[in-house]
C-alpha cells in the first residue's frame, strides 16, 4: 500500500494526484481511491464524524474539448455522526454521483470566500487532486440534520413572551389631563 494511505488497483492510476500533462488525451483514465483507515479519521475528525468506516471515490478522467478534462465519478461511503437531538451515533450511506470539468479558461478564486459560478466547473492547473476532490464531495453530500431512527424535533412554537407597549396607555392618561 502507498504511504500516503490511499490504495488503487494496478489497471487504473496510482496516485489521488494527477499530472495532467501525463494524462492521454486519447484514452479515459480510471481511477479508484480507498482511503486507508488513518485518512478516514483525518476526514471524520475535519467534518465532526465519530466514524467513517468506509470511503470509495472511483470514476474516470477523460479529455474535453481540446484542453479541458471531465472527471465522472461515484462517491461511497458510510458515515456516522452525531443525532443532532440526542448525540446517539447515526449511520448513513452515502452514494453520490459526482461530475467535474477542469478549464484552463477558469480563473482561480481570490479571497476567502468567492463564488464560483458552475459547482463543476474547476480551474486547471498542473494536477488533478482526486484526494481534494473526494473530500469535497463527502463534505457536500453529509446529512445537515442528522437524527436518530424515530427521534424527532420539538416544532411546537415557543410561548411568546409578553410584549410591551410602552405607548398603550398615553392615549388615556392624554384623555384624563384634558
Amino acid at each position: 500500500m502507498p504511504a500516503n494511505g490511499f490504495h488503487m488497483s494496478q489497471s487504473e492510476t496510482s496516485q489521488p494526484r494527477l499530472r495532467v500533462a501525463h494524462l492521454n488525451p486519447n484514452k479515459p483514465t480510471g481511477f479508484t481511491l480507498r482511503p486507508g483507515a488513518d485518512d478516514r479519521a483525518a476526514l471524520a475528525a475535519e467534518f465532526g464524524l465519530l466514524e467513517l468506516p468506509r470511503l470509495v471515490f472511483q470514476g474516470q478522467i477523460s479529455a474535453s474539448g481540446s484542453d479541458s478534462w471531465d472527471l465522472r465519478g461515484d462517491l461511497q461511503a458510510e458515515v456516522v455522526q452525531p443525532c443532532i437531538v440526542t448525540l446517539q451515533p447515526v449511520r448513513t450511506k452515502i452514494d453520490e454521483p459526482v461530475h467535474r470539468r477542469f478549464s484552463p479558461h477558469v480563473a482561480q478564486p481570490e479571497g476567502e470566500e468567492v463564488e464560483m459560478p458552475d459547482d463543476e466547473l474547476e480551474p486547471l492547473g498542473q494536477f488533478i487532486d482526486l484526494a481534494h476532490v473526494m473530500a469535497e464531495e463527502l463534505a457536500l453530500s453529509l446529512p445537515l440534520y442528522p437524527r436518530a431512527e424515530g427521534v424527532e424535533l420539538d416544532d411546537s412554537p415557543e410561548p411568546e413572551a409578553e410584549t410591551r407597549r410602552p405607548f398603550a396607555g398615553l392615549a388615556e392618561m392624554m384623555k384624563r389631563k384634558t
